[in-house]
């Protein structure tokens, strides 16, 4: 999935399909030539898209405007418009370009501006899907659900990992890499991430994550390059799938490797600039591609007993025939090498494939690597007794199970493709 928006929205972006110039200080021109160049972009990945629609400075006529050429130039591809990007921030002076509403903002001012922008915009494309309210606070997500608006698609929800930016605690929220993968990482993306799903279900919708990340503190951090942020971002996209959210998007941009957005999954390697024809992936993104063979696939029950901070996951394809699991193992490679599992499989199983991502230690920066999928060798490693640890798969209940030991490498994820002998 794409999904443009961020802060840059609604305080950087003008949009004209007549060649205006900009109103007030937008800094970037959005075109209809731009939604066409993305549709070849769309049609060359199989994407689909989420646009943001500039609510920053109020003008629902460009707004309805910028939509309607939109469903047009992007057909089915597009399947949600966000009108506006965290509205809940709209006074908040300490981002860039600062604040866009003043002290009376509030929900039900959001709401019927809301309302206005979506009016405007089924007016000239009655059957335009729209998604919101892209924040991360349950109070105005409840606000969007509640309102007027036609054709509501899903509730969208933003939340990052390490938000505490001056915070130096381990185990905590500030951005240390140990803090993606300590224990307590989990606990409080279901806590954060049970809001939004309460609220989408009480309204009858699906959650999508329309911005998250490992962090969301500015400037180059450090951490977003280590193989930790590997590790987190193929444990945190399985964990938030398994609580229910539909779709995900890492906050990227195609920015310079150098001095860009730290988080993005890509970056340019070209120096202070974006003048490269190609992209590099950073650690997150090479994590991101072990998820790939899941998608698709409904969670079955996983587990993961002894070996210190493992996760698992397992989901059921093509119709029973194909089982996909993914172990994390978060512990540091560099202290333990690696460690002896058991991969207990349901009767006339076998391992087709494995890959696996890895790095020397949590730690390292920007030296994550990727092993792509390939049969198991004949001679596996494997340093302990069975059944010490396992990552158990039931495709159904009370299934003779087969298994798999070997010895899976510290700060790695590592990715089993089973099918139906």
């Amino acid at each position: 999935m794409l999904r443009f928006g961020g802060n840059a929205l609604d305080r950087r972006t003008f949009w004209t399909s007549k060649g205006e110039k900009p109103k007030h200080s937008e800094k970037t021109t959005i075109t209809p030539d731009d939604l066409k160049r993305l549709k070849k972009l769309v049609d060359a990945t199989g994407s689909t898209v989420t646009l943001g629609i500039p609510l920053g400075t109020y003008d629902p006529a460009r707004g309805a405007d910028m939509a309607a050429h939109a469903v047009d130039i992007l057909g089915d591809s597009l399947v949600g418009l966000a009108i506006g990007n965290e509205p809940n921030g709209y006074t908040v002076k300490d981002v860039p370009d600062g604040a866009v509403r003043g002290k009376g903002w509030t929900k039900k001012k959001y709401v019927e501006q809301l309302e206005v922008y979506a009016k405007a915009i089924h007016r000239k494309r009655p059957d335009a899907p729209v998604i919101g309210p892209d924040v991360y606070d349950g109070a105005w997500m409840e606000a969007f659900a509640d309102s007027s608006v036609k054709h509501k698609t899903a509730i969208s929800q933003h939340w990052y990992q390490l938000p505490e930016c001056d915070s130096g605690k381990v185990p905590g929220r500030g951005p240390q890499a140990e803090n993606l993968i300590d224990p307590l990482a989990k606990k409080s993306a279901k806590e954060n991430l049970g809001i939004g799903k309460e609220k989408a279900d009480a309204a009858g919708l699906p959650l999508w994550l329309e911005e998250t990340g490992p962090t969301s503190c500015p400037g180059t951090n450090d951490t977003s390059l280590t193989n930790a942020s590997a590790l987190w971002a193929a444990d945190y996209t399985l964990f938030a799938a398994q609580l229910g959210a539909e779709r995900m998007a890492m906050h990227s941009m195609l920015g310079a490797c150098n001095g860009g957005a730290p988080m993005s999954l890509i970056c340019d390697p070209a120096d202070h600039g974006q003048k490269s024809d190609t992209f590099v992936p950073r650690p997150n993104m090479l994590g991101l591609r072990l998820v790939v063979p899941s998608i698709g696939g409904t969670f079955t029950k996983t587990s993961v007993k002894g070996g210190g901070n493992m996760s698992a996951y397992t989901v059921s394809k093509d119709n029973g025939k194909t089982l996909v699991t993914t172990i994390i193992n978060a512990n540091d490679a560099a202290e333990v090498g690696g460690n002896p599992v058991t991969l207990k499989m349901p009767s006339g199983f076998s391992v087709d494939k494995a890959s696996q991502a890895y790095g020397p230690s949590n730690d390292a920066k920007s030296a994550t690597k990727v092993i792509p999928a390939n049969p198991l060798p004949d001679s596996i490693p494997y340093s302990g007794p069975k059944k010490t640890d396992s990552a158990s798969a039931s495709a159904s209940p009370g299934a003779n199970d087969d298994e798999l030991n070997i010895d899976i490498a510290g700060s790695s994820v590592t990715v089993f493709i089973m099918r139906k002998k």
